[in-house]
């Protein structure tokens, strides 16, 4: 298994400091979240000098970007046009900083738009977007979150997008958390489309999220290792962990109790 951080964990650090964090804490690669006042300085707007720097750094560098996170979503018929824009930018700059993975989100659906409606934006969004994403040798993956959380809504828009370059980031608590079902169920659905994977463990009871450290939570992290480790699951999984902990506190612990289960049978 490949093991990633988002930069929600040390948002204060230059994208050295997170390289150079990884390296030491024993992380395989980090996800930079955009537009976000992270001090990373990975954003669209950076031109393309900056753009060449931060390739060599993590091209040639320890460990690699995992993902790039945004915060475009399609739900909204009156924001969509504008967050294809985003997502293409967000396209261009992975491929020009060497990231092969893009995270996107699905978004609230608004007061007056039905299901139907809402995942035909998405469809038609993801559609757009897909022939740049895979000339650029990225894959976009819209995240199992807010109310696409029960990835049988994503699963309806990857069968109608139908495309190597679009695919889901399985984060493993919104299906349950929200959702409401098992890891097993969520897990049947999302397989065929797997791109990228998010973790992080806290209470799936309150209606406020509480994180909390691996094992302490509902969060079943255990049997999510052992499903990825008999699909096999070869990309990443990433730690989002958002005004948490001190980052030297939670990054190894967390890390450490991953790489235990992943030793279990």
């Amino acid at each position: 298994m490949k093991y990633a951080f988002m930069s929600f964990s040390c948002p204060e650090l230059t994208l050295g400091e997170m390289l150079k964090l990884a390296v030491r804490v024993g992380y395989d690669g980090i996800e930079p979240r955009l537009a976000a006042g992270h001090r990373h300085g990975i954003e669209t707007s950076i031109g393309e000098a900056e753009r060449r720097a931060i390739r060599a750094q993590v091209v040639d560098g320890p460990v690699p970007l995992a993902c790039l996170a945004t915060g475009c979503q399609y739900a909204n018929p009156a924001k969509n046009a504008e967050m294809v824009d985003e997502t293409l930018r967000a396209i261009d700059l992975a491929a020009d900083i060497g990231c092969s993975r893009l995270r996107v989100f699905g978004g609230p659906l608004p007061a007056g738009v039905s299901r139907e409606q809402a995942t035909d934006l998405l469809v038609g969004a993801l559609s757009r977007v897909a022939d740049r994403a895979q000339a650029g040798g990225v894959t976009v993956c819209i995240e199992t979150h807010d109310d696409w959380s029960h990835p049988s809504h994503l699963a309806e828009v990857m069968r109608r997008v139908d495309h190597p370059a679009i695919r889901i980031n399985w984060d493993i608590m919104h299906p349950i958390r929200q959702g409401r079902i098992t890891m097993d169920e969520a897990y049947a659905i999302v397989r065929p489309w797997i791109g990228h994977v998010h973790f992080h463990d806290g209470s799936a009871s309150l209606d406020k999220l509480e994180l909390l450290p691996i094992g302490q939570g509902d969060i079943d992290h255990r049997r999510a290792v052992q499903l990825l480790k008999e699909m096999p699951y070869t990309g990443y999984l990433s730690g989002e962990w958002i005004s948490w902990e001190p980052y030297e506190t939670h990054l190894p612990r967390e890390l450490a109790a991953m790489k235990a289960f992943e030793q279990q049978r």
